[in-house]
């Protein structure tokens, strides 16, 4: 039977007298299998809790498996009672998240009973169950990515020269949900034009007239994110701008064919850049190659030139060389998918020959 992430967490403590606390949004959803704004989970060797207040208790006594779940009356004071019972000497935070003002306050309140472990060693093992994922955790992300690329798929048919890019990307977003998307990745980003130069520019009131349209856009089911980028055309493009695209189509299936575990972000970075480097276009391609997705849209492992991350099976990252080119254009093709045992499984099916409209 496979293990839960509670249970793999904790198989991680370190010894019976040592509990973990996860209050971060993001981590307390991995653990539990449930969105809320506010909980607590405590994690021992031998059994987790989680503690929430009245708007979620009931759902979450429904859903949430594998720890009791506890209706919030005085957290301190039940957190305390539960430390107790263990006979816990030591309360693991989660430094890469838990504020200063948050761990003074836990430090106020339970520091006189037990050692507060600030060190990153509670947020080290949590990346390291969150940078692998497993079976669940990529099917999510796989029907995650099938509602963005139909969401992608309606824009193309019902996009009309006129339309801003605000209109283009409510249009968007509004598909991606009524698809079934719990919510989108992030504000997705709809560039017409000379706007396309800005890689993570916001969409304003220009209109549809003529040139590259650049999409970045992805869906959230049951917390987990996708992530990708289109780029197409309105009109007929000139052969400097054809030249272009087909220089960043190259790159990215490079980098696609050379992603396999034992590589770096660094190599793996370079193999997308130099291609685009050896062209006209030297230097406009300015971001780095791709980063790892799950429950947070930017996430480890980096795929970068100032990275030396190692890309390991089960890892998802993108791969999304770009060329910029200030007051002109801009153009971007991201792909997202896990590394193998020994290559790269592409979870990206929509089309990326260039597109005209």
């Amino acid at each position: 039977m496979t293990e839960t992430n509670i249970e793999k967490l904790m198989s991680m403590i370190p010894d019976s007298h040592t509990c973990a606390m996860v209050t971060d949004p993001v981590n307390r959803r991995y653990f539990t299998g449930f969105r809320t704004s506010a909980g607590t989970v405590l994690c021992f060797r031998d059994k987790a809790y989680f503690i929430v207040d009245f708007r979620y208790y009931e759902k979450a006594a429904e859903t949430v498996k594998g720890m009791d779940v506890i209706l919030q009356d005085d957290a301190d004071e039940q957190i305390a009672e539960i430390l107790c019972r263990h006979a816990a000497e030591t309360l693991m935070i989660e430094a890469d998240t838990m504020t200063v003002s948050e761990l003074r306050e836990v430090s106020e309140t339970f520091g006189d009973d037990v050692y507060i472990d600030s060190s990153p060693e509670l947020s080290e093992m949590i990346r390291d169950l969150r940078i692998i994922k497993d079976d669940t955790a990529l099917d999510k992300i796989t029907e995650a990515q099938r509602i963005a690329e139909k969401g992608f798929e309606y824009v193309l048919e019902n996009i009309k020269r006129g339309m801003t890019e605000k209109e283009v990307a409510l249009m968007l977003d509004n598909r991606m949900k009524i698809l079934g998307a719990e919510d989108i990745s992030f504000d997705t980003i709809v560039l017409f034009d000379r706007n396309a130069s800005l890689p993570h520019g916001v969409p304003g009131n220009d209109r549809l007239e003529k040139g590259f349209v650049l999409m970045d856009f992805g869906a959230v089911v049951d917390g987990y994110h996708s992530d990708m980028t289109r780029t197409f055309y309105a009109g007929t493009p000139s052969e400097r701008e054809k030249k272009a695209y087909e220089t960043v189509l190259k790159a990215q299936l490079a980098g696609i064919k050379a992603a396999a575990p034992g590589l770096t972000g660094k190599q793996l970075d370079a193999v997308a850049r130099d291609i685009i480097n050896a062209t006209e276009f030297e230097g406009s391609f300015g971001h780095s190659l791709g980063h790892g997705v799950g429950m947070e849209i930017h996430e480890e492992p980096y795929v970068s030139s100032k990275k030396e991350d190692v890309l390991e099976p089960g890892m998802i990252i993108t791969v999304e060389p770009g060329i910029y080119l200030p007051g002109e254009f801009g153009i971007r093709i991201e792909d997202m998918g896990m590394i193998t045992e020994d290559s790269f499984n592409d979870i990206t099916k929509a089309p990326k020959e260039l597109i005209m409209i």
